[in-house]
């Protein structure tokens, strides 16, 4: 079958879409589906380069966020049939990851415990549900499960253009809030606009926090006038303390990454001072998931794709997410 396999980490040159990689064998508590569609998140990326102490058994097919039809299944299995569309939680709770510690969607077919399986509603399309898991799975934990935006809440998002980020937007959105999204580029903007940003920021030419702190006041210490509600940062690095500064008193900073450095320097005064709530996230559960299609399903959000791709080309799919060329999420078709 055709796969998209990692043989040895480094650049993107290691990545090959193959044909003649192994059909997948199906086994007691699995099942094997036909891989509608896949897509990218930077997770990927780290994976072809290799992150410290994880340790990925290659070659591997890579891939986390996939969704397709059941065309085998295994003994001891239950409550599914052939040709049940299903979205595949990324996480196996005995190897870890798919697309890292064992086989993941890049590829025609896939094997998958039938404990990692959501039925997917008829409305939602592959592309949609493939696009949730990572991105959106962690926005809606952050967001909603957390219960940490109200209606009226002024939110600030860095990394607005990526898949989490264009996840936080839309949610936000339909949370009520007024929400400012952070991007470089003037299409990426424009697009953020579209899809229901209230105000932009070009990070490579403003300093977001002043602008904030401009736009809205100094943040006060003996009132709550000034400043925003929320700051969504999980970039890390030099953004950490001009998000605390642009923070209202009680504010609350929300972070589930670090894809600019994890050990920023820090500023405690802000956070004593301002009384700020400091909010970590991590992850994403079934109930996300579910969520997430039964929104889309009733036309309450859609996620947002920039591009969908054959598998022949997802080597420069995953390209385009590296270098930050895409708005939202990048889909791979078999």
């Amino acid at each position: 079958m055709k796969a998209l396999v990692l043989s040895q980490h480094g650049g993107l040159e290691n990545l090959k879409c193959v044909s003649d990689y192994p059909m997948p064998v199906v086994q007691d508590g699995h099942v094997i589906i036909k891989v509608g569609a896949s897509s990218f998140n930077y997770h990927d990326v780290f994976t072809v380069k290799g992150m410290p102490g994880i340790k990925v058994p290659l070659p591997v097919v890579i891939g986390l966020d996939f969704a397709g039809t059941i065309t085998e299944i295994g003994g001891q299995v239950t409550g599914w049939n052939v040709g049940d569309r299903v979205l595949v939680n990324p996480l196996n709770k005995t190897k870890g990851l798919m697309g890292e510690m064992l086989d993941g969607g890049m590829a025609e077919y896939c094997l998958v415990s039938a404990e990692q399986l959501i039925k997917m509603p008829d409305a939602v399309s592959f592309a949609e549900a493939a696009s949730l898991p990572v991105a959106y799975g962690t926005a809606h934990r952050m967001l909603i499960t957390h219960n940490t935006i109200k209606k009226g809440d002024r939110v600030l998002i860095l990394g607005a253009s990526g898949g989490v980020g264009t996840g936080c937007v839309i949610l936000a959105k339909k949370l009520g809030a007024e929400v400012i999204a952070c991007a470089g580029g003037a299409e990426k903007l424009e697009r953020l606009k579209e899809i229901g940003a209230d105000e932009v920021i070009n990070y490579k030419e403003v300093d977001f926090s002043k602008w904030a702190i401009e736009k809205y006041g100094k943040p006060q210490r003996r009132n709550y006038e000034g400043g925003v509600d929320v700051v969504i940062n999980f970039t890390g690095g030099d953004t950490w303390v001009p998000s605390l500064r642009c923070l209202k008193r009680g504010g609350k900073l929300l972070v589930c990454g670090a894809t600019a450095g994890h050990d920023p320097k820090e500023d405690l005064r802000f956070i004593w001072s301002f009384e700020l709530q400091i909010i970590g996230s991590n992850s994403f559960y079934m109930e996300n998931l579910t969520a997430l299609m039964d929104m889309i399903s009733k036309g309450e959000i859609k996620p947002m794709i920039d591009k969908i791709l054959p598998l022949e080309q997802a080597s420069e799919g995953l390209r385009l997410i590296q270098d930050r060329e895409v708005l939202g999420k990048v889909v791979i078709t078999p």
